[in-house]
């Protein structure tokens, strides 16, 4: 499985921005977003199940973020709304083949390249 991330920008605070990850290959059955700002760990956001009903979020994005996925476009999706300074990072989208939400990063075995998020006045 390879996974293309995009959607990235510079955008200001208050501001909404959409992710896509695109999946190649068989559909995995979790996937997730996480996130690294220079000089802190990489943390997850959020995953999301194969039927996209079971979903979970990092604390810091509730509220704002929404996790979705399209199975039949093999892509999966971060809306980002009301966008604040600290969630400048670089976005990455991963994906597991087995189910269960984790939010341990080593858990996932496909990862994308990365998309470049900005948030600045």
């Amino acid at each position: 499985v390879q996974l293309q991330a995009s959607g990235g920008g510079l955008v200001r605070p208050g501001d909404s921005l959409k992710l896509s990850c695109e999946a190649s290959g068989r559909t995995p059955s979790t996937m997730a977003w996480f996130r690294q700002a220079p000089g802190k760990e990489r943390e997850f956001v959020a995953g999301i199940n194969l039927s996209g009903v079971r979903k979970d979020y990092l604390d810091s994005v509730k509220g704002r973020f929404t996790i979705s996925r399209a199975n039949a476009k093999n892509t999966m999706y971060l809306q980002m709304n009301s966008l604040k300074s600290e969630d400048t990072a670089v976005y990455y989208c991963a994906a597991k083949p087995q189910p269960g939400i984790t939010t341990t990063g080593a858990a996932y075995y496909y990862w994308g390249q990365g998309t470049q998020v900005t948030v600045s006045s």
